[in-house]
């Protein structure tokens, strides 16, 4: 769990890494201003939403494969500018865009659908080489049940909805500490 310092810290490095790619920079992050905490390898997802509450930009990595405040600052400006569902962000635009982190724990095998708590938990639901992910936040957000949770994951690997039912589908889920400004 981080601490509220902690949390405003890297939403500060989100928004920093966003403006300076937007200013024609290439956001260097001085690590020796950076606690221990946030130093720590992590998986983060940062999400980009309008005040009206559409999604504008949702990118990350569930692997600890950087540290944290690496992670959170290399997602903002995938989510801002690289995200394929979206045109890169515009400078006039950012001032109204709400920043969101996930922070990501470790990911689990579910070995039965009973396991799985909505709202609390994220799903990453694969087949062969397919593969879709939704944050623990989405169901809660959208209203949905398990199943729906379930089925909307395989729609976002391009699976067929109950495909979640099926014995070679792999389903993991993880949790995630999520803030925002």
């Amino acid at each position: 769990m981080l601490v509220p310092e902690h949390r405003t810290q890297l939403l500060t490095i989100a928004r920093f890494s966003i403006e300076t790619v937007l200013d024609g920079g290439s956001p260097e992050l001085d690590r020796n201003s950076v606690p221990a905490e946030l130093q720590r390898p992590s998986g983060a997802f940062v999400s980009l939403h309008t005040f009206g509450g559409e999604l504008r930009g949702c990118i990350g990595s569930i692997q600890p494969v950087a540290p944290l405040c690496q992670a959170v600052a290399n997602s903002a400006v995938n989510a801002a500018f690289r995200d394929p569902r979206f045109y890169p962000l515009r400078k006039d635009e950012l001032g109204n865009v709400h920043i969101e982190i996930s922070v990501m724990s470790p990911i689990e095998l579910v070995l039965s659908v009973e396991d799985i708590e909505v709202g609390r938990d994220g799903l990453i639901i694969s087949i062969g080489s397919r593969a879709g992910l939704l944050l623990p936040q989405v169901a809660s957000e959208y209203g949905w049940d398990r199943e729906m949770f379930l089925s909307q994951t395989c729609r976002k690997a391009g699976l067929p909805t109950d495909a979640w039912r099926s014995a070679g589908c792999r389903i993991e889920k993880f949790s995630a500490e999520v803030f925002g400004e």
